[in-house]
């Protein structure tokens, strides 16, 4: 891959693949860069940059295919992401950030627009909260509570009735385990870096999985080199 934005939107084409539809929910792509040992950030929290530029580029054209980017309260409090697309042509999605008791900070990169931004939350965020984000320009949407912070399948049914059709979820862990562990996933996409760290912060936690044959079933795979980086996609069985 020459890293060049027209090559980056055709990688990204074929990775993503065919976008299922759902009475209740938008499809749902996982993508997220991990090291060869499957970390995505070290021990103390670090990720940048796992992933070489070029394979950012193309995680930017993945973003632009989709109707809406999302990531938990931890990872917008954390890393302070953008989640906008700037490296490669194409209009940024709408910014999400499932935050259950509105953490997130009023100086967050994510609040300044454009794209728009929507943070989901629950009956656990005060009121000063709720208008300090308003204030910071993003919306609100309320959904019930779960034992996890969020109750996934109903924020993805309130974007689903915002006509999001589609949704790039780049984490964090919390987030991306639980969305498996719900059946909410209809496509991974990972970048695989050319780096080993150990101890680190993995990619997907427990999924109560005992046997190998219980595991998440994946077919369809794509499979593309970003110069020394590996990029792979899979649809979920479901």
């Amino acid at each position: 891959m020459t890293g060049t934005a027209t090559t980056a939107e055709s990688v990204a084409a074929e990775l993503v693949g065919a976008f299922r539809t759902h009475p209740d929910r938008p499809h749902v792509v996982l993508k997220y860069a991990q090291t060869l040992d499957g970390r995505i950030a070290a021990v103390g929290g670090d990720s940048k940059w796992i992933s070489c530029e070029p394979e950012r580029a193309v995680s930017h054209a993945v973003r632009a295919r989709c109707d809406a980017v999302v990531v938990g309260s931890g990872t917008a409090v954390r890393d302070d992401p953008r989640l906008d697309v700037r490296l490669v042509p194409g209009a940024s999605p709408l910014r999400v950030v499932i935050d259950s008791t509105l953490r997130t900070p009023s100086g967050a990169q994510l609040l300044t627009g454009p794209p728009d931004t929507v943070l989901i939350t629950t009956n656990r965020a005060s009121d000063a909260d709720r208008d300090r984000i308003g204030r910071a320009g993003a919306g609100i949407r309320e959904v019930p509570a779960a034992p996890g912070g969020v109750d996934l399948p109903a924020a993805l049914a309130v974007l689903h009735a915002d006509g999001i059709r589609s949704v790039m979820v780049e984490g964090g862990a919390r987030l991306l385990t639980a969305l498996l562990a719900a059946g909410l996933v209809d496509r991974v996409v990972v970048g695989i870096a050319p780096r080993i760290i150990g101890t680190g912060v993995e990619a997907v936690g427990d999924l109560g999985v005992n046997r190998v044959a219980d595991g998440i079933a994946l077919r369809r795979a794509c499979l593309h080199s970003v110069e020394d980086d590996v990029l792979v996609a899979y649809d979920v069985l479901g």
